[in-house]
């Protein structure tokens, strides 16, 4: 006999993750087959995603001595290159827009591929198939020698349909254009157009959609695949990489970039050395012409004093006087050229200033210690100083000037292309393996997140306690048999309808208890038997009123099988289908709907006419005849409590279903006029809210439901492992 042992009940706020380990159990197919799927769609979209591919280069930019003939001016310039200014360069519009202009990048060739698997078939080599007439295959391209047009036009799509090797059809919005030779400047649209395609290797019927873009879209879009990292924090090596559908033209692109960049910097360098010579040949004649004047004086002088030697110490004040001079003359140099460059508040020509201030204290002690000498001795030492001084910049100056002349013809610039572009054989993106195993654990945790959410929405009844919680005593919990399932309104209408044409062939074999005596839901309704016994010794009379909250709980089931089980135990038992709505009990018996409760309540037939016999020794049966429009007011007169007292004289027990109570009032008003009236609960399908309000609307109606039902309970890893731990046993 069936036993059902249960633990104790746990609130219905506790996080039960036992039973959450069990809905993860009982859908644990479902949860392996969408875990599945979004691996296969995740390596469908890797697969079929045009890759992309990497081109790279390495760039040095060379400081210090090396780095040209303009940085050994440290005297004038006193700065170095900064990396941080030639990356600037590098991703400026100077040098991106010559690149887009001369890879004319501003101009897209996209040719138009079979829908969805195109692209991935022409990758594998596949040629032109038969089928496709529009689409362009494996090998198939065209080489656009110019295309202009209007700006009003910049952004549409201008497509091109290949008519043979020699001519083409142009396409603009769905209009004809014109069609076109190869390698002719063809003009269309009154001029707005202006194409030359210089070369077609396509077959007759392929397609290409031509568009330009503006020169800024194409600088920005080309800004944004270009990448450039510097190697090392000292090492000036720049390594620039561009990636891009097409690794062919991402390298050529590459190597235009690091020439463009090479050239400015060399035009650069070249345009500083002759700023500078410029500025030398201009201070040339000046101080020339204070060389000469200083050496007239002094020769003058001599001549006046008829020659002075110069003493030893006055010797040594010239010497340190000399150099002092030509120091302020390279500070004075200096701070001419940075003045050209910088404010006065920039840092280096601040640290010039401060240079050239202390120099010039130096010079101050000095003099003050030339004042100390003989008058004639001061004299000839400022006129011998000012010879020397001017002497030793004049001569710095010429060999300056010619350095900067050599420097000039010989500018190389600071930068060198160490390597230039490659393409990476293999494609950087996608990454087909990070792409399928994201897909793959984001299908996991959809599925996972799925059941549990569907779990925690659909907290249907799965115990007898959360029944008896709602102070329903539970008289019977029938599990759920494969003949059930078969009958159940969980399988399609085609096998429903099979199952009920099987059933009228067969006639009394449409009961379970009849087919299948043994079967586990039976053994239950055996046990029910025994306790509506003692529940009903003090009952009103011998009717009983099997009900439940919403359709599909099974109660039909319930109500045809018990009869049929108490019958088997030598009662008189008649069933009555008091669903005159949609009720189908006539076909567990194999009989018809009509001559049944309705048309004893109608009138139109007698109580002997509507009550059957079946094959089963002590049950009859009535079915809910013909549908009737008004079913509540039939069941409200007086002629079926009549009947009611009848047939409770007539037989030991009288069983009778009615629709839902959720749904109509029938139940309610049957419920009135029966002794014992009983509640079915599906397992999973009826929240206990559900349940609550079905007791509450009979009990305001004035039916004392005695006791409830939980039909179809299944073994699931949800109750198993859940605080309820409902199991059921059979014993044969």
């Amino acid at each position: 006999m069936p036993q059902t042992p249960t633990t104790v009940v746990s609130s219905d706020d506790d996080l039960d993750l036992g039973r959450l380990f069990g809905l993860l159990v009982d859908h644990k197919w479902w949860i392996l087959a969408i875990t599945v799927l979004f691996g296969v769609m995740g390596s469908v979209y890797a697969t079929l995603q045009t890759p992309i591919y990497r081109a790279d280069s390495l760039v040095q930019i060379e400081s210090g001595a090396n780095a040209g003939p303009i940085q050994g001016l440290a005297f004038m310039t006193g700065e170095e290159s900064k990396i941080e200014a030639e990356l600037g360069i590098l991703q400026s519009r100077m040098v991106l827009g010559q690149a887009v202009d001369q890879q004319q990048l501003t101009l897209s060739v996209t040719p138009v591929r079979f829908p969805i698997i195109g692209e991935f078939l022409s990758r594998q080599g596949m040629t032109k198939p038969s089928f496709s007439d529009k689409s362009a295959w494996a090998g198939e391209n065209i080489s656009v020698g110019k295309l202009q047009m209007d700006t009003a036009l910049n952004g549409q799509s201008l497509q091109v349909r290949i008519l043979n090797e020699k001519q083409y059809r142009v396409v603009l919005a769905e209009r004809e254009l014109g069609v076109g030779e190869v390698g002719v400047n063809e003009s269309f649209a009154g001029g707005l157009v202006v194409l030359r395609i210089a070369d077609i290797q396509a077959r007759p019927g392929s397609t290409f959609n031509l568009r330009l873009s503006s020169r800024l879209a194409a600088i920005n879009s080309l800004r944004g695949r270009l990448s450039i990292n510097l190697q090392g924090k000292d090492s000036g090596l720049l390594q620039l990489a561009l990636q891009g559908p097409d690794a062919d033209q991402a390298r050529r692109t590459l190597d235009t970039i690091s020439e463009i960049y090479l050239l400015q910097n060399v035009q650069r360098q070249a345009a500083e050395a002759e700023k500078s010579l410029a500025f030398l040949e201009e201070q040339a004649p000046k101080i020339r012409k204070d060389l000469g004047d200083a050496e007239d004086v002094l020769n003058a002088y001599r001549s006046k004093q008829e020659s002075v030697d110069l003493s030893m110490e006055t010797q040594t004040m010239l010497t340190r006087s000399v150099e002092l001079e030509k120091q302020l003359n390279e500070l004075n140099f200096s701070e001419k050229e940075l003045r050209r460059r910088f404010t006065p508040s920039h840092p280096q020509y601040q640290a010039l200033m401060e240079k050239k201030a202390q120099v010039s204290r130096e010079k101050e002690q000095l003099e003050s210690q030339v004042e100390g000498l003989p008058e004639t001795q001061q004299q000839i030492l400022r006129m011998r100083r000012d010879v020397e001084v001017n002497q030793e910049v004049y001569v710095q100056l010429l060999n300056k000037i010619q350095e900067m002349r050599i420097a000039k013809a010989g500018t190389v610039g600071n930068v060198r292309i160490l390597d230039e572009a490659v393409a990476q054989p293999g494609p950087i993106a996608p990454r087909k393996k990070l792409i399928i195993v994201l897909t793959t654990l984001m299908g996991g945790m959809l599925s996972v997140v799925g059941v549990l959410g569907l779990g925690m929405l659909r907290r249907g009844i799965e115990t007898p306690d959360q029944l008896e919680a709602l102070e329903l005593p539970v008289y019977a919990t029938v599990p759920l048999s494969d003949e059930q399932t078969k009958l159940s309104e969980k399988n399609s209408y085609y096998t429903q309808q099979k199952l009920r044409k099987l059933n009228r062939e067969r006639g009394i074999n449409g009961l379970l208890a009849l087919r299948n005596p043994t079967d586990i839901s039976i053994e239950s309704l055996r046990g029910l038997r025994t306790s509506l016994h003692f529940a009903m010794l003090e009952a009103q009379n011998n009717c009983v009123m099997i009900t439940g909250p919403s359709p599909g709980v099974g109660k039909s089931f319930i109500s045809a099988n018990f009869a049929a089980v108490c019958a088997q135990g030598t009662q008189r038992v008649l069933v009555i289908d008091a669903d005159m709505r949609k009720g189908r009990m006539h076909e567990a018996f194999g009989g018809k709907s009509a001559n049944g409760l309705s048309d004893l309540l109608s009138g139109t037939k007698q109580l002997d006419d509507v009550i059957r016999i079946s094959d089963i020794d002590g049950l009859s049966f009535m079915s809910r005849g013909i549908a009737p429009p008004n079913p509540a007011e039939l069941l409200m007169q007086e002629s079926f409590s009549r009947m009611l007292q009848e047939v409770s004289e007539q037989f030991d027990l009288v069983i009778i279903d009615t629709p839902p109570i959720l749904a109509v009032t029938d139940a309610a008003i049957v419920g009135k006029q029966v002794g014992t009236s009983l509640l079915v609960a599906r397992f999973g399908k009826n929240p206990p809210k559900e349940i609550s309000v079905a007791k509450q609307r009979l009990g305001n109606s004035g039916v004392l439901v005695k006791g409830a039902i939980l039909n179809a309970v299944e073994r699931k890893a949800a109750t198993s492992y859940g605080n309820y731990g409902y199991y059921n046993y059979s014993y044969k």
